[in-house]
């Protein structure tokens, strides 16, 4: 395709983040349109293409065969023309403590629409605070995946903290799924509300403190502490998922050097009780992990505790692949999202 027919993408817009990098890079495979991004990261502190960007960039030309300019350290701009997506046995090591959750998420979708089966590891970080933790794509994310028709299987193999890394994650993917619309306007009935408190080569009061603290906040949780083998660590993270019939929402704290069991607890329960007290389906990470599978099977919606700039930004690059529209409607108590095939003018 010539470059009349490439897309110009601007990553400083919106969020400024990776979020445009990883959604076009999903979009331009599966759609077979190249693109071409200036200005990567241009809102970040460390602008351009570092380990975990590169990681994703370097996963999904693989993936696809595409070729790719710009694919360097820190480079500020990347052109990307994708060929066709072959299943496989994959495997992809960041070298650092960046997101294997971000780096998944930027690929598997290529692979629900590859040839084959596939399987894919990848290793780096699994728990930062930059990132949603793979305990939330297992148990948030895969699970609505799973309702829309998508046969996936996700795995932690190794925690790895940051800065330490050293983490693993396994993803077996069956393609040829017709993706069916979901809508997750309400919750549905509540179920459980239950904590996990994980330490590696970290003191275990340092888990039970948080969960004391955690079941002070919060009537009827349920709390556990798990410790860790020392050579997943150093590090902490405390979880808590909340049940409803018809989603399971994961909120996830990490200990820092000079921040108290406590502290992390309550501000874990602070993103909790705005969840619960919205009313709304999903929260604000959620929303923008779904917006991409709900375009990709055509329609569907969501209500959600906020539109975060990561969500408004994702929208604008989907619409630029995508004959879909997204409407975005504020209310009392969150936003409601909707999503639907764009009517052939």
């Amino acid at each position: 395709m010539t470059d009349e027919h490439m897309l110009e993408l601007d990553g400083a817009r919106g969020e400024g983040g990776g979020q445009v990098l990883r959604s076009a890079l999903a979009l331009s495979a599966i759609t077979a349109t190249p693109f071409r991004i200036r200005n990567i990261r241009a809102g970040r502190a460390r602008p351009g293409l570092l380990r975990q960007h590169l990681t994703a960039v370097q996963a999904a030309a693989a993936i696809c065969g595409a070729e790719v300019s710009g694919a360097e350290p820190g480079s500020p701009q990347l052109t990307f023309r994708p060929g066709a997506i072959r299943g496989g046995d994959y495997r992809f090591a960041i070298g650092t403590a960046g997101s294997c959750t971000l780096v998944l998420q930027t690929i598997l979708p290529l692979l629900w629409f590859a040839d084959a089966p596939s399987s894919v590891e990848v290793s780096g970080g699994t728990h930062n605070k930059a990132a949603p933790p793979a305990d939330f794509l297992i148990r948030s994310w895969g699970p609505l995946l799973a309702q829309m028709g998508l046969e996936q299987h996700l795995e932690l193999l190794r925690h790895g903290f940051y800065p330490a890394g050293g983490g693993a994650m396994r993803a077996a993917v069956q393609p040829g799924a017709r993706l069916r619309p979901l809508e997750l306007f309400a919750r549905g009935e509540f179920l459980a509300l239950r904590a996990e408190a994980r330490v590696a080569g970290v003191p275990g009061a340092v888990a039970r403190r948080e969960i004391a603290q955690l079941q002070a906040r919060f009537d009827g949780l349920r709390g556990e502490v798990c410790e860790l083998s020392s050579r997943e660590g150093p590090g902490n993270v405390v979880l808590v998922e909340v049940a409803h019939a018809a989603v399971v929402e994961v909120f996830a704290g990490f200990g820092e050097r000079g921040v108290s069991a406590e502290t992390v607890a309550d501000r874990t329960g602070r993103a909790v009780r705005h969840y619960l007290e919205s009313g709304a389906a999903v929260g604000e990470h959620l929303a923008d992990q779904l917006l991409l599978p709900l375009a990709l099977a055509g329609g569907g919606g969501f209500t959600t505790t906020s539109l975060s700039s990561h969500l408004r930004t994702n929208v604008e690059v989907i619409q630029r692949f995508m004959p879909v529209d997204i409407a975005l409607e504020e209310m009392s108590g969150g936003a409601r999202v909707r999503l639907s095939a764009r009517a052939a003018s």
